[in-house]
């Protein structure tokens, strides 16, 4: 059975339990144990598949087509492994089962209630998300005293009841502000943060204290003495450069013996923090910097920009920069503003290089069109994600191929020339409005060419290796994630993850091609069906484009291919 650290939030929100969920669990992780982490979101949605961005944040892709929240994307970044959706749990997945076994019968008649049903629902997706690890994180979404979180602080107290309070932990992450005004640390948020979470029954035994700088003795006392627990319970976690220093501070806290010895368990092995401490300090301390343009759209929210649409992106920016040894300026730069004003685009040649992400709808993607378009012809390094290797397409289409007007009918349906076209499958889906969870989602395996760039970065990284390996050990376990039949075993393969609807229009692919666009990697359908995967312009310093999400699949320790090839042509 796995024991249990249940993590939940002070009175406001954003104060960093996401990476801080993460950094517990990878430091469990350095101490020998195995680690899984959920994230319960106690908001009415199934999930987070039809939230905008600017609203909630990057929508988080898991190898087995869920759309999760970004916090999953740290887990994974932080352990290193693919954490399934299952292991996130919402108010809307809840009671749409309960409703739907009600429905079917299954309660044999009984009245279905909030008590019990409901919190043995909750109880029941934990220990499914947990089962056959020593540990399991639960984050708790939102703040303490909000209605909705009430159903999850009583299935965990329930939990507790079953298992024993030996075998789960509390761990309250709060935030400590700094009137500008006085310039004083207070301590009031968190004491009303103990009192509402007494109220619902539970003591946290850990408080981690959030805060711009480190907390005083003055102040962790009047905590201390507030929740009745020992001081060296009490943590302090200031605002540092870079989360990926959070575990090595809290280390140095001894924070991962305190949580074991609450346990009463004894480590498995002493941890190795040599290469994290190395690549951290890379981010921190490197001299030579780098200025990338990131052109996009999901950044306006009122006055204030929102980068978190971009959570990933930025963070495989960040892996492949510690890795080579540089740092990277992002530039967030809304492509609309290209639309308005052409000769803006010369300011695009002050960067070192040029990132389209991906993304929906028609706004800002004429914007977009003509960056790729300067990159392209200005030889500055390239890479576009998904929608950016849609645009990407459309651009060489129009400019070299002498397909005028040529568009994706995402944005234009009569367009003379479709060069990028929704699949039949999903017309149906569009046709009866269900667009929750129906798009290509998920890990898919691409065939890439051996000649190409793309295959080079692949092979060099070592993942040709590691996604041939987790393909033989999904085919070994019948699973049918792969929505396709490999034909050619000597093929070399790789995974990315996928959200998407639109996919390139084969009728054009070898008029393209015939232009000097390189289609290095495909996907091949069940029903032989080729969707292109990778392009490419061999002649160009660097202009490679995928309709994947490679952000996806990067941690600190192992940089995407793609960025890290990207970011490589960027220095030089």
């Amino acid at each position: 059975m796995p024991r249990f650290i249940v993590v939940s939030g002070g009175v406001i929100s954003g104060v960093g339990k996401g990476v801080t969920v993460s950094s517990i669990a990878k430091i469990l992780q350095e101490y020998g144990f195995s680690v899984t982490a959920i994230k319960i979101d106690p908001y009415i949605n199934y999930d987070a598949g039809t939230l905008r961005p600017t609203e909630h944040g990057e929508v988080w892709v898991t190898y087995d087509g869920g759309e999760i929240d970004q916090d999953l994307g740290n887990y994974e970044r932080f352990l290193n492994i693919d954490i399934p959706k299952k292991n996130n749990i919402t108010t809307g997945q809840v009671y749409k089962k309960v409703i739907d076994d009600e429905r079917a019968g299954k309660y044999l008649g009984k009245t279905v209630q909030f008590i019990p049903h409901i919190p043995d629902e909750i109880k029941k997706r934990i220990k499914d998300a947990s089962d056959g690890y020593d540990f399991c994180i639960i984050e708790i979404g939102g703040t303490i005293g909000d209605y909705e979180n009430i159903p999850f602080l009583f299935a965990v107290k329930s939990l507790e009841r079953e298992i024993g309070k030996e075998n789960i932990i509390y761990i309250l992450i709060t935030y400590l502000p700094v009137p500008s005004h006085i310039e004083e640390m207070k301590t009031k948020p968190t004491q009303q943060a103990i009192r509402m979470l007494g109220e619902n029954g539970i003591f946290a035994d850990f408080i981690i204290c959030r805060a711009k700088k480190e907390m005083d003795k003055v102040r962790k006392e009047k905590i201390e003495r507030y929740a009745n627990i020992k001081s060296d319970h009490v943590v302090s976690e200031p605002d540092i450069d870079t989360i990926y220093r959070i575990p090595l501070d809290l280390e140095k806290d001894k924070l991962g013996l305190k949580i074991l010895n609450e346990f009463k368990v004894i480590p498995k092995k002493n941890p190795n923090w040599i290469e994290w401490e190395k690549l951290v300090d890379n981010i921190a301390n490197n001299g030579k910097k780098i200025t990338i343009a990131m052109v996009c759209k999901y950044i306006d929210i009122g006055e204030y920009e929102l980068k978190d649409s971009y959570v990933s992106v930025n963070q495989a920016i960040q892996h492949a920069c510690a890795n080579l040894g540089v740092s990277a300026e992002i530039k967030w730069i809304d492509s609309k503003k290209f639309e308005q004003d052409e000769s803006r685009l010369n300011e695009l040649k002050n960067y070192n290089g040029i990132i389209v992400p991906g993304g929906f709808g028609s706004s800002g993607v004429e914007g977009k069109i003509k960056a790729i378009e300067f990159a392209r012809k200005n030889n500055i390094p390239f890479l576009g994600l998904c929608y950016g290797m849609q645009l990407a397409i459309v651009e060489f289409a129009r400019n070299v191929c002498n397909m005028k007007d040529a568009n994706t009918t995402e944005v234009d349906e009569k367009t003379k020339y479709p060069v990028i076209n929704i699949l039949e499958s999903q017309k149906e889906f569009i046709n009866d409005k269900k667009y929750g969870g129906t798009m290509r989602l998920g890990a898919y395996a691409a065939v890439l060419d051996e000649k190409s760039k793309v295959f080079s970065l692949y092979e060099q990284s070592g993942r040709l290796n590691e996604d041939s390996d987790r393909i033989d050990k999904i085919k070994k376990q019948k699973e049918q994630l792969f929505r396709i039949g490999i034909a050619d075993e000597n093929k070399k393969i790789i995974i990315e993850r996928h959200r998407h609807r639109y996919e390139v229009n084969p009728d054009f692919t070898k008029q393209i091609q015939d232009k000097g666009l390189l289609f290095s990697g495909y996907h091949l359908r069940a029903d032989k069906t080729k969707l292109m995967e990778f392009i490419e312009l061999p002649k160009h310093k660097f202009f490679v484009a995928t309709q994947s999400h490679p952000e996806f699949n990067s941690s600190l320790n192992k940089p995407s291919p793609l960025f890290y090839g990207f970011i490589k042509s960027c220095i030089k």
